[in-house]
């Protein structure tokens, strides 16, 4: 069997040739596949077999399953059982809003969630389909213009009925980092007094799992989703950890896997490649988390030199250490991203699963309803050099001179 690095190695020269080199700043809309992560793909991905049936095949796939579950609890602080594989992050996400829904009917009067207005679209639309449909009263509430939620309006917002608060860990297109700690300890001592069980405490933590610490003891959380594809592992595999004791019913029927929460076959391929993606990100947090603060202060710096009237969207200094939000006045984002991308470098505009819909990103309106201009989104990862950002911030200086001459 060949070897799978030169494999990949040959593969990404294809397709960024050293005389039309790409430079991805794009982390957060799905970061590069990791080494590791290729040769557990490699490793697992001939094996054959279902890991629910008991012939020696299946027998092997559901050890390699549980290990991989073993190892996203463990870098969680949790216990293995706790953790339900999904397709990803959005599944989980539904996972978590509509499984607490329907499991909660009977107990309360009509449900109650409480979420921010900056949520991903995957619970912002699920929001809003159970609120249209009448399962559910939703209050959204709004965040401050540095992006990040008060936690008394969080308080302010709680009654007997709610059954759910989902909040971001950290935002997916401003990158900042909503206090779930303390919103956690308002949660528990609002169910202390109330004597209830509810309401449990979800956070979409697709985009922290890499930067920030992680233990959903220390956090407070009882429902806790994660993305594959954010960590450098497999696109279309994600996890949900669902703390013990949480009623929560399944939103797939059909089979019985995962302990009957989550029907339809394991893809144990993609399960281990993100287990290893987890086990890496773990390892290199502290340190990656470092190095990337001082990429991203050094690119903000940069911009606000070359361009004058720029705005960093989000709180400058309590955001993700890899994440760049940028107004820039007097021309749109689609031309600002398909100029840099002419020149060889991938932004986005706004979060990947809303690209392609027309005016504004929601969280850039939510913080900013006025604003004027285009704004950007740089995230930053592993690959990424201060030669790149300075390369970069050149590209961003042409293409929006070019557009000024225009006009």
């Amino acid at each position: 069997m060949s070897n799978p690095f030169n494999l990949f190695k040959k593969i990404r020269k294809t397709l960024f040739p050293r005389n039309n080199r790409r430079i991805y700043l794009d982390y957060a809309s799905g970061a590069p596949l990791a080494m590791e992560v290729v040769r557990e793909l490699h490793r697992v991905g001939p094996l054959v077999g279902n890991p629910s049936s008991i012939a020696k095949e299946g027998v092997a796939l559901h050890v390699e399953l549980e290990n991989a579950r073993a190892t996203v609890a463990k870098h969680l602080g949790v216990r293995a059982k706790e953790i339900i594989f999904t397709s990803g992050g959005t599944e989980a996400n539904n996972l978590a809003i509509q499984g607490v829904v329907w499991a909660s009917v009977g107990e309360n009067k009509k449900p109650h969630i409480i979420t921010t207005n900056i949520e991903h679209a995957s619970v912002l639309e699920t929001c809003k389909t159970l609120e249209r449909i009448g399962h559910a009263d939703v209050t959204y509430v709004p965040v401050e213009t540095n992006g990040i939620v008060d936690v008394k309006k969080i308080k302010e917002a709680l009654r007997p009925e709610t059954v759910l608060v989902s909040v971001m860990m950290a935002n997916n297109e401003i990158g900042t980092i909503q206090p779930i700690r303390e919103i956690a300890k308002t949660i528990r001592h609002f169910k202390k007094e109330t004597g209830s069980a509810y309401p449990y405490f979800h956070t979409d933590a697709c985009q922290a799992f890499g930067y920030l610490p992680m233990r959903a003891d220390e956090l407070g959380a009882d429902l806790i989703t994660l993305n594959g594809s954010k960590l450098s592992g497999p696109r279309g595999v994600g996890a949900l950890y669902v703390k013990d004791g949480v009623k929560i019913s399944p939103i797939l029927f059909g089979g019985d896997q995962e302990k009957g929460r989550r029907a339809g076959t394991e893809n144990v391929t993609a399960i281990v490649g993100f287990a290893k993606a987890v086990e890496v990100a773990a390892s290199l947090r502290t340190t990656e988390a470092e190095r990337l603060r001082a990429l991203r202060d050094f690119c903000i710096s940069g911009i606000k030199k070359i361009i004058a009237g720029v705005i960093l969207n989000g709180d400058a200094t309590n955001r993700l250490p890899n994440n760049i939000n940028m107004t820039i006045p007097n021309i749109s984002s689609e031309l600002l991203v398909i100029g840099v991308d002419a020149l060889g470098f991938a932004i986005s505009e706004k979060s990947a699963c809303k690209s392609g819909g027309e005016g504004m990103s929601q969280v850039i309106t939510a913080i900013r309803p006025t604003e004027q201009g285009g704004s950007i989104r740089i995230t930053i990862g592993r690959t990424t050099t201060k030669k790149d950002l300075i390369d970069f911030v050149k590209a961003l200086k042409t293409v929006y001179d070019r557009q000024m001459l225009v006009k």
